[in-house]
């Protein structure tokens, strides 16, 4: 292949009869599904329709929606088109979605379903930035006076010509490897979001990456369609599925995956560490409600398992008669239980980014047989950096670099920076930025700190996060939120220590949680309410305690001094946190200064 659109002709050719796409009908609560000749025949009729409707060669066009398979029609329709896709968070807010289009300057955009067309609806209304809007969801219901927006079936009817299908042709002959094929606005921690440049040729070299150092990946997989497909991460992830013909189940809610996964049971899935946070905190609230004897067996199940995988199978060695007959028994019954209850008992491959996922957790999932695979990467890389080998890994990195990309670790910040086929060429229309982003010998700046062993890669700190106390201590929060995490009490954790004498910290816990576990302390009565909760003292001391006995691996200087409870979660629409679930901390210091106010308000740390 030398274009991404060739997986078009590839699919047809390849996977014709194969079931590429299963999706969830939401009006029949059955689960559709579509075969390569016609995931390759919906992809060419939507070039049909955008050649037909003028779009050029070059032209971004937006696709503003959650994981749907017309949005997937739509981008591959796109390359073959030759112009560039603009994916938008489904979350994106009105202004968000002004900000994107003025930046990259598409005049036609692609809406998901009624909560996208109301947004794009108003941004048209009130600033008049496009020239059309394409509603994928028949059911959304248009605005009275709305009469240029079209269905996407209206649309697709559009292009139905022999015309368009010649132009469809010339252009797809026409396709170079360094066509300009995405344009992804990073969702940022900080400042505005940047136009990440991805051109054809990184798509593909990412897929011949990972085809290489994944070769057992095949059309007899399933995989799980769950992150953004406006997420880097999911997005080359999907492409080399579909290169190798992995069927692909389209999750378009997010908030559903939990109850769908038994339903789908997958053999791969790509997800980021909050997920499986959750399945951390629902697998180990399971055990502790067992009976005495099951919890005994349990934690004798999970010490084989843990010496089974880090002390032979990691190692790549054969494990002795008496670790892997028990392994196998627990395998075939206690873990096969617990994998089928949250749906992946077929589960053989799992990539894991966007986050640092708690070294605790991962060594958990691991001894169960869960087969974790964590990474590192960026927009600006076109996702993989580096990833965990199946057998091999180091546990607490971000994995080994991938081959055909250099890594170099400065020697004054520990930045990590990057060099190689994969990197962007740099941000739409944003000198200053790409001045900022990439050395003057080419090396691109990832702004995060690490450290290099070898060819195994190790993650410290985002620079911009890192907090300098009043004392002149360096606390990195990310490890010490991390290290805070994985206890089922706590949920939600933002470290706060820049330019203050100690650290603090808001904490949103498992109110559930903690109000069975003060009731049984007798510290409150069962009727309680956690507004009461909130502002008890004696909780917040409570917990406080609990929290202590999870620091112990932690310096003086790193350690929780003091802490707020949130009565709601960290959000995406109080800009709390970004569309992939990254703290934006100078928001949350906005947010709740009242609290941070209160927790350093005069005296010494506790």
């Amino acid at each position: 292949m030398t274009h991404t659109s060739d997986l078009i002709e590839l699919i047809a050719d390849k996977f014709s009869s194969k079931h590429l796409l299963k999706w969830l009908n939401p009006n029949t609560g059955k689960w559709e599904q579509m075969c390569g000749q016609a995931f390759s025949q919906a992809a060419i009729d939507a070039a049909k329709a955008l050649v037909g409707c003028g779009i050029a060669p070059g032209e971004r066009v937006g696709i503003y929606s959650p994981n749907m398979r017309e949005a997937m029609f739509t981008e591959l329709g796109i390359f073959a088109a030759r112009a560039v896709s603009v994916p938008l968070y489904a979350t994106c807010s009105p202004d968000q979605v002004a900000f994107i289009a003025k930046k990259s300057s598409f005049r036609t955009l692609f809406v998901g379903q009624q909560y996208q067309y109301n947004n794009a609806y108003e941004v048209q209304r009130e600033q008049n930035l496009f020239d059309r809007i394409i509603i994928y969801d028949r059911k959304v219901v248009k605005q009275f006076n709305d009469h240029t927006s079209l269905y996407y079936d209206e649309f697709i009817r559009m292009g139905d010509s022999m015309r368009n299908e010649t132009l469809v042709k010339e252009r797809h002959g026409e396709a170079l490897p360094s066509d300009l094929a995405l344009l992804i606005y990073t969702s940022g921690t900080s400042g505005e979001p940047k136009g990440v440049q991805v051109l054809h040729s990184q798509i593909l070299k990412q897929i011949e990456n990972h085809h290489r150092l994944y070769p057992f990946i095949a059309a007899s997989d399933t995989s799980v369609d769950v992150l953004p497909l406006s997420h880097i991460f999911e997005k080359i992830w999907f492409y080399f599925c579909l290169s190798q013909g992995v069927r692909t189940a389209i999750v378009s809610d997010p908030r559903s995956i939990i109850e769908l996964m038994p339903q789908i049971r997958p053999t791969l899935m790509c997800n980021v560490p909050r997920y499986w946070e959750k399945i951390y905190r629902a697998v180990r609230a399971h055990i502790e409600q067992s009976t005495p004897f099951m919890r005994w067996l349990y934690k004798c199940a999970i010490r084989t398992g843990e010496r089974f995988h880090f002390d032979y199978y990691n190692k790549g060695v054969h494990a002795p008669i008496w670790i892997s007959l028990p392994y196998w028994l627990y395998a075939h019954t206690i873990f096969m239980a617990l994998k089928r209850f949250i749906g992946i008992e077929h589960g053989r491959f799992f990539p894991t980014a966007g986050a640092e996922l708690n070294d605790e957790i991962n060594h958990f999932l691991q001894s169960v047989g869960i087969p974790i695979i964590i990474g590192y990467g960026l927009s600006e890389s076109c996702a993989t950096v580096s990833a965990y080998p199946r057998r091999g890994f180091i546990p607490g990195s971000i994995g080994q670099i991938i081959p055909g990309l250099e890594v170099r670790i400065d020697p004054e910040t520990q930045e990590i920076q990057l060099r190689g086929e994969t990197i962007t060429p740099g941000y739409f229309d944003n000198p200053e930025a790409n001045k900022e982003a990439f050395t003057e010998d080419g090396w691109f700046r990832t702004g995060d700190a690490g450290r290099k062993e070898g060819d195994t890669l190790f993650f410290i700190e985002r620079l911009k996060d890192l907090y300098k106390t009043a004392n002149g201590k360096y606390i990195a929060p990310q490890q010490i939120e991390n290290l805070l995490t994985a206890d089922p009490y706590l949920l939600e954790v933002a470290v706060i220590a820049d330019r203050h004498r100690f650290v603090s910290a808001l904490i949103y816990p498992d109110w559930q949680l903690l109000k069975e576990k003060a009731v049984a302390h007798g510290i409150v009565d069962n009727q309680i309410s956690i507004d009461e909760m909130a502002n008890r003292a004696d909780i917040t001391r409570f917990l406080m305690s609990h929290i202590e006995s999870l620091q112990t691996s932690l310096a003086s200087f790193e350690k929780i001094k003091r802490i707020s409870l949130l009565k709601a979660p960290f959000s995406v629409e109080r800009g709390e946190l970004t569309h992939t679930g990254k703290l934006r901390r100078k928001q949350i210091n906005t947010n709740y200064a009242l609290q941070i106010a209160d927790m350093y308000r005069e005296g010494d740390e506790q």
